[in-house]
Formats: C-alpha cells, structure tokens, sequence
C-alpha cells in the first residue's frame, strides 16, 4: 500500500508539472499595436523653379541622423502634398533609396550639395525594396507624394533652400 502511495504522488507531481508546462506554451493571441508616426514639422523649404521663377513651399521633417535617415517614411499612413520629409547628408555621392515599409507611394528627389536638384525616382512603390539610385552624387534627399515631381514640372537644375 505504501508503494501505492509514493507512486500515486509522482504521478500527481509529474502531470502536475506537465500541466504547468504545457499551460505556458499557450499562444499569445494579443494583437501588436503600431504606434501611429505622425508629420512632425520641424523645417520650411522652397522649390524655385528655374523655367518660370516660380516657388513651392513645403514644410519638412529633417532626417539628419544615422536613425532618422534609416527611418524615413516609414510605417506612415499619409503625407499631405505641402508636406515632405529633406534627408541631410554629411557627405556628397551617389545614393540608394528604397521602400521597405513606407506604406506611401512617394517621388524621391536627388540634390547636389549647391541644393540643386540632380535626379529623381518617381512613383516609387510603397513597400518595394528595389535599389532607386540617384545615379549621380548627392548630398540631399527630398521625398514628396508621388505625381508632385510631374504635377509641379520640375526639372533638374531647380533648386531648394530650407530653413
């Protein structure tokens, strides 16, 4: 009878424990929440345009850190057309864009250290994570919605200040 006993609690101990293993393995069904990243203005900027002398003004979020700039756009919901978003480089060369994350379709503008616009990428794909060069140096990079390069015929050699 004693052997009974001994047996009946190391079962007891071993389903025990086997429940409480098996009781953390549940699966966690809270869902995961992005947090909402909104426009923060933090510039103006303005497009003159060479061919007519006209100006676009825009207010800017600056990326001019090693974590803004991986960042970008990313996980954005929307970007209003008088809203862009200027990357500040330390150097001058050839760049390479793409858009992992970005949820929004965005023209990407390429300029040279004089702040004079060299190349664009326009309509890039929201989520792509194909290579957009500049396909010539850069030192600054200006994203907008995508169809404002066209809508506001701009032109390489037109230019940009920001303050």
């Amino acid at each position: 009878m004693r052997l009974d006993k001994m047996v009946f609690k190391r079962v007891v101990l071993i389903l025990s424990v086997l429940a409480i293993s098996l009781s953390g393995c549940k699966e966690d069904k809270k869902a995961v929440k992005q947090t909402e990243v909104t426009f923060k203005k933090e510039g103006e900027l303005i497009i003159f345009k060479v061919a007519d002398s006209t100006e676009i003004k825009l207010d800017i979020e600056i990326a001019d850190t090693d974590f803004d700039i991986q960042t970008g756009l990313m996980y954005r919901e929307s970007l209003q057309n008088n809203q862009g978003m200027l990357f500040v480089f330390d150097d001058v060369t050839e760049r390479y864009f793409y858009m992992k994350n970005t949820k929004i379709p965005l023209d990407i503008i390429y300029l040279d250290a004089n702040r004079t616009m060299v190349s664009f990428q326009k309509n890039a794909k929201p989520m792509d994570e194909t290579s957009l060069p500049s396909n010539v140096p850069a030192k600054y990079v200006l994203e907008v919605n995508a169809g404002l390069v066209d809508a506001w015929s701009l032109a390489v050699g037109d230019m940009v200040e920001y303050h």
